[in-house]
């Protein structure tokens, strides 16, 4: 058996900004929490769990509320175990398209224990193949590593890895934005997405090199595993407790990972 620490924050931070696609002005406040993690909008409040994921196209729909991924990723970074996040907009702010400014916000706010967590070993490797997509989960000690590529495209391949996740996440992983190849922004921009972001908020990958101002070398490499980790969390499982290796994998693949790694450790018992 795998016992952790379950820990809140001390006091609720509140952001404003955005929707990340949708430009829609957005509040959210996040609040020490002592039943998991939850999203509520208005009446609806819906645990994050991968059964209650209803969209994964170009971002992790969580019942009412999209574009989970970067705060739930920030919540795996720190092992936040326990949170009410409310919202009062359908989507989560874009800020500046990373997970940094939730990492700063709870890093102030302060962390609080309260209590244990038991869940089984991840005894089995957890594998998700489907063509050129690979997603490996197995029992470890936080070695994270994905591979993005772009099939022949500039930049082809890019690779992140860290041998510990949570101690690399606030300096190495949280502050990668997400990004958009040129090519697709008319694209993005006739089906309306995108709204909340700009040219400081989204790295720009042009057909030779980057078209703003990079924060890594291999931003979206890293920013790819800031989406797989705040996906894979939906399972409740640490990243400290599992080794993950990840090629191509976008929201979908990531949930589907997420319900089999879920599976995989059956139920979970707090103290």
């Amino acid at each position: 058996m795998i016992t952790y620490p379950r820990k809140t924050i001390k006091s609720a931070v509140t952001f404003e900004g955005l929707g990340l696609h949708s430009g829609i002005p957005v509040k959210i406040r996040i609040h020490p929490g002592s039943e998991g993690i939850a999203f509520r909008n208005g009446t609806d409040r819906v645990l994050a769990r991968p059964e209650n994921v209803t969209d994964t196209a170009r971002c992790t729909t969580l019942g009412p509320v999209s574009t989970i991924e970067h705060l739930m990723s920030a919540f795996a970074g720190l092992e936040i175990t326990d949170a009410e996040v409310e919202v009062d907009a359908p989507e989560m702010p874009g800020l500046d398209g990373s997970a940094l400014p939730y990492v700063v916000a709870m890093c102030q706010a302060g962390f609080e224990d309260i209590g244990s967590r038991e869940i089984p070993d991840v005894y089995g490797r957890v594998f998700l193949h489907d063509e050129q997509i690979k997603v490996a989960i197995s029992k470890g000690t936080g070695h994270w590593r994905f591979v993005y590529a772009t099939n022949g495209r500039w930049p082809v391949e890019q690779s992140f890895e860290t041998i510990d996740t949570h101690a690399s996440y606030a300096q190495e992983i949280a502050p990668a934005r997400t990004f958009v190849l040129a090519e697709e922004i008319p694209m993005i921009i006739q089906l309306g997405l995108g709204r909340g972001l700009d040219e400081s908020s989204a790295l720009i990958l042009g057909i030779e090199g980057y078209k703003n101002e990079a924060r890594f070398e291999d931003e979206p490499a890293r920013h790819k595993l800031l989406d797989l980790i705040g996906d894979l969390y939906l399972s409740g499982v640490p990243i400290r407790h599992v080794n993950v290796v990840a090629e191509r994998s976008g929201h979908r693949n990531n949930v589907k990972a997420a319900a089999m790694l879920a599976q995989s450790v059956g139920s979970v018992k707090s103290d």
